[in-house]
């Protein structure tokens, strides 16, 4: 987990020690509050020296005069110009009379995306000059006043969406990209989403919006280091809420900014945001349904309706049958298990396989796989399982004429083949792959070939996944403890170290530890985790017992924590959902760094401020920091 969200549940606990806020003033000043939020048009022109937006005059304004500020995206001959501005497009009629020459040649001088400001008379466009795809394609202004705001330089590349540009360039010109209707859009969707979380929670069910320290120090399975911003503590949020110090029935959250120690990905970025949620005297089925409320009130009208409840699944059942504990529901291609088919079968590795206590053998059905994909597809599937999973993967292939197409097929009775494609389903022209060994490294390189399947087929034109479809999923029952790599006769947190185990399993926690489920729930949708939380443990003993016996962790790094649960906390619980990725899955974007304003790049790094950026000497001597240099490279630096 990211050191931000460890931070961030330290603190948490600690609202929930106060009263004040659950008293009979407070409630009044809430719903005074949403009162006051009740819906009206927005007054985009409000404090500023413009009457209107560009994107907001009708055929009903024929005949005011007005005045509009914005970039122009372009002009023709010197007869009219469009100028653009956050909510959309106007065309400019440029005068031609002499009375307005000067106003002809400010305008007609200006270059492409300087900042204007006309002031001029709404017409009606002539017949036949009417613009369908322009929501103000009825009508026109007729300039007579105009001044440029500020002129603009040649750019690296034009501010329109179809102009294709690398990522690279966008990001290193971020102030340009942001001008795009794209970007304008993405952000305005993001806003508005978050917006309606906070009236969801303040308004509708009495959430506290409380903040939390990001600078504190390190602890046992939560926190790593950064040279100057550590990111929000699990500790925090986890005392917010234990301590009651706001009521005995405190709810609390956050709009949380975090930051992340792991490489980055597509949908990972160093720097992130989240929203983070805790609730006392809350169990799992409290929190999920408060986030499926949550989710169906923010959601964009725009992207149709979403049904609530979600369906939910176990971490044994997700890894089973997809191979993963974040299943993209929306197409099938499940792993089935085969084993019974190859029990008998005298072929080597499949004896190993299924000989031992974890061992099995697995199969995927790829639909219509032999016509769209090719030979060259199965090695590239096959060497992906080899170097990625250590894992050997056959193909199988069902003919038209219902004989398989394989090596395998002479160690198979036409009974076994009868079994194995009725158990599989398999149809005339699919593809079945097959893996043979322990439980769980069958299962994720299944779950991976499932994936690049979908990829190979969805580039041959065929739609696996439907990019208008929204698939939520609950995954629960994770386990609590997972075996060290390094170590696997030691243990540690598979969430973190605050999760509860669950209620059926509590008294294996302190008998048989790697057995115990935990009481952590993640939600995915379409594949992607964009959410995880878990219900907390509010018993200092438990808690000491899991940190000093189960972890071997040290219990003083956490003193502050174990003396708040001694002290009267209730049970708590909590969720936090990664806002970038879900509001790029929404927005349809192909990055997350689409809905940010200032993305880092794949490396981590702000091309267009080139940070980070190196630190000298000097100003690091009053933090008593030195920079200890391997001996060659420091020897490099003295010439």
């Amino acid at each position: 987990m990211s050191f931000c969200h460890g931070l961030r549940l330290l603190y948490s606990q600690l609202p929930l020690f106060s009263r004040e806020l659950n008293r009979p003033w407070c409630r009044y000043v809430s719903s005074s509050l949403a009162l006051s939020s009740e819906k009206r048009a927005s007054d985009f022109n409000s404090f500023v020296p413009r009457t209107n937006t560009c994107g907001e005059l009708r055929s009903a304004h024929v005949g005011q005069e007005v005045t509009l500020c914005g970039w122009i995206q372009y002009q023709r001959q010197g007869l009219f110009l469009v100028l653009r501005d956050f909510q959309g497009l106007t065309q400019i009629i440029i005068p031609q009379d002499e009375a307005h020459s000067h106003v002809k040649k400010v305008l007609y001088d200006a270059p492409v995306e300087s900042v204007v400001r006309v002031t001029g008379t709404v017409t009606s466009r002539p017949p036949g000059q009417k613009n369908p795809r322009m929501p103000t394609g009825d009508i026109e202004v007729k300039v007579k006043t105009a001044e440029v705001l500020n002129s603009c330089k040649k750019l690296p590349f034009e501010i329109k969406d179809f102009i294709k540009k690398s990522e690279s360039l966008r990001m290193q010109y971020r102030y340009l990209d942001l001008r795009s209707f794209q970007m304008q859009h993405n952000l305005r969707l993001r806003s508005q989403m978050i917006m309606k979380m906070r009236e969801y929670l303040c308004y509708l069910h009495g959430f506290v919006d409380v903040e939390t320290p990001t600078l504190f120090k390190r602890t046992p399975g939560v926190c790593m280091l950064l040279v100057i911003h550590p990111g929000l503590l699990q500790s925090y949020r986890q005392l917010t809420c234990s301590c009651g110090a706001f009521n005995f029935n405190c709810r609390y959250f956050q709009v949380a900014r975090c930051y992340r120690d792991e490489g980055s990905k597509p949908d990972r970025q160093p720097e992130f945001t989240q929203i983070d949620i805790e609730m006392s005297f809350v169990d799992q089925a409290g929190i999920q349904k408060l986030i499926e409320g949550l989710l169906q009130y923010s959601w964009p009208n725009e992207r149709g309706p979403i049904t609530i409840p979600f369906p939910s699944m176990s971490y044994a059942e997700a890894l089973a049958e997809y191979g993963t504990d974040k299943p993209d529901t929306r197409f099938g291609m499940k792993i089935i298990d085969v084993s019974d088919v190859f029990r008998n079968v005298e072929i080597g590795f499949v004896q190993n396989a299924v000989n031992k206590p974890q061992g099995t053998v697995k199969a995927i059905c790829i639909p219509q796989g032999a016509r769209h994909l090719q030979n060259k597809d199965f090695e590239a599937l096959k060497e992906s399982a080899k170097s990625q999973f250590n894992q050997e993967v056959l193909h199988l292939i069902l003919k038209p004429d219902e004989s398989l197409k394989s090596p395998l097929r002479k160690f198979l009775s036409e009974e076994q083949q009868s079994e194995l494609i009725k158990a599989l389903k398999v149809q005339a022209d699919d593809v079945v792959l097959l893996a043979a060994g322990e439980h769980e490294k069958v299962c994720l390189v299944l779950g991976n070939m499932r994936l690049e399947s979908a990829n190979l087929l969805e580039l041959r034109g065929l739609v696996l996944r439907d990019p208008t479809a929204f698939h939520f999923l609950w995954v629960v029952d994770f386990p609590l403890f997972l075996h060290k790599e390094e170590n696997p006769a030691e243990l540690e947190s598979a969430h973190h170290p605050f999760t509860a185990p669950h209620p059926s399993d509590t008294s294996l926690l302190y008998s048989e530890p790697a057995k115990v489920r935990s009481q952590h729930y993640d939600l995915v949708l379409n594949g992607s985790e964009i959410g995880g939380g878990s219900i907390r443990i509010h018993n200092a003993e438990q808690q000491r017992f899991v940190l000093e016996t189960v972890l071997k962790e040290d219990p003083e790094l956490l003193s502050h924590l174990l003396e708040a649960l001694k002290s009267g906390a209730p049970p708590h619980g909590g969720i936090a959902l990664g806002l970038d990725r879900l509001i790029c899955l929404v927005a349809g974007a192909p990055s997350i760094r689409d809905v940010i304003a200032f993305p880092k790049s794949f490396k981590g790094r702000d091309l267009m401020s080139n940070a980070p950026d190196y630190i000298t000497p000097e100003e690091l001597e009053p933090y008593h920091i030195q920079v200890a240099w391997p001996a060659a490279e420091a020897e490099a630096n003295k010439n």
